[in-house]
């Protein structure tokens, strides 16, 4: 049974911070997840630049995938936002305002699980304002050489994901997940990214990856039969319990909780902003649907039509050459 969907915004009860490192600068960041008024979304504020520029956790924001998800204004930026961004949306915060002193967000511990403590510690306030959720209606997918991802009607938010390496310690995983905060926290937060042993030292010699340990990444070693970190997985399958980590942070940049079921196969973050394009150019293959007071009683219904939705989307996918991938509209 797919879980019941809670009509109104959240935020934060109280502001709550934390400090880490970044993972390619390896310099102090200091973080401040802030309560904020409905209909805010998520905004990053840079408070080390003068004029503390805003950022929105939008996907019309993305100007990088490279190694992690970066959003930015043309100047200024923030990267690795995917960890946080899966902790929020899965907890169900719709509106905060996130302060930070770096253009990165702290690593912790290379998983979402220290950031699921923060708003635990944090609370959740709803708000009287009420939800606007994005339901797909059709299927849609973003396909990349022999790499896809996918996105079908579902009632409720389901990843499912699939990756493939040619060594023993991975081989073939897979996972699939109904996101709710309980098994969020419990099946998916502690994942902690990974590479391997070759990989991260290229990325040290490139200036890049400086905050990289093992308190934080999971390295794979050179045999490709175990990894580096003394006290082993946390979960078997840990590997792909953290790409899926990595799909719910990247849709969250969508704006609105997603009804709908995210089929990924060897995906990246890359694949992830070419369905949330897809998406977005594809306005009749899903529509906003929010709630109504009517007397004591809430009503669902849709708010607008999908092709005025799209049109306001439209204008920040202006083509600027194709690349090699393919997208393939919905279905009919």
């Amino acid at each position: 049974m797919a879980p019941q969907i809670e009509p109104h915004q959240y935020t934060v009860k109280r502001a709550v911070s934390c400090c880490g490192v970044g993972l390619h600068t390896g310099r102090t960041v200091n973080l401040t997840i802030n309560p904020a008024p409905a209909n805010t979304g998520i905004q990053f504020v840079r408070s080390d630049i003068a004029g503390r520029p805003i950022i929105p956790a939008r996907v019309e924001r993305v100007v990088d995938t490279t190694l992690a998800t970066t959003i930015g204004d043309g100047r200024n930026k923030i990267s690795t936002t995917e960890h946080l961004m899966a902790a929020l949306r899965a907890f169900g915060v719709d509106n905060a305002v996130i302060d930070l002193d770096s253009h990165e967000t702290p690593i912790m511990d290379g998983s979402a699980g220290p950031f699921v403590r923060l708003l635990k510690t944090a609370g959740l306030h709803r708000q009287q304002a009420l939800r606007k959720i994005l339901r797909i209606t059709r299927p849609m997918s973003f396909v990349d050489g022999d790499k896809s991802i996918r996105i079908e009607p579902h009632d409720g938010f389901k990843v499912s994901g699939r990756i493939q390496f040619d060594d023993a310690l991975i081989n073939e995983q897979r996972y699939s997940v109904e996101v709710t905060p309980e098994r969020f926290s419990k099946e998916i937060a502690f994942a902690r990214t990974f590479g391997f042993v070759e990989q991260v030292e290229q990325l040290w010699q490139n200036g890049l990856a400086l905050g990289g340990t093992l308190d934080n990444v999971i390295a794979i070693h050179w045999n490709r039969r175990s990894i580096l970190n003394e006290d082993g997985l946390r979960f078997d399958d840990e590997f792909i319990r953290h790409k899926v980590l990595d799909v719910i942070g990247d849709m969250a940049l969508l704006g609105s909780p997603v009804l709908g079921h995210v089929i990924a196969d060897r995906s990246g973050h890359s694949l992830h902003l070419g369905l949330m394009k897809t998406i977005v150019d594809n306005p009749h293959c899903w529509e906003y649907v929010t709630f109504q007071k009517r007397g004591e009683s809430l009503l669902r219904q849709v708010v607008h039509s999908t092709q005025t939705s799209g049109h306001r989307f439209a204008p920040f996918f202006a083509p600027v050459g194709e690349s090699m991938a393919a997208r393939q509209a919905c279905a009919m």
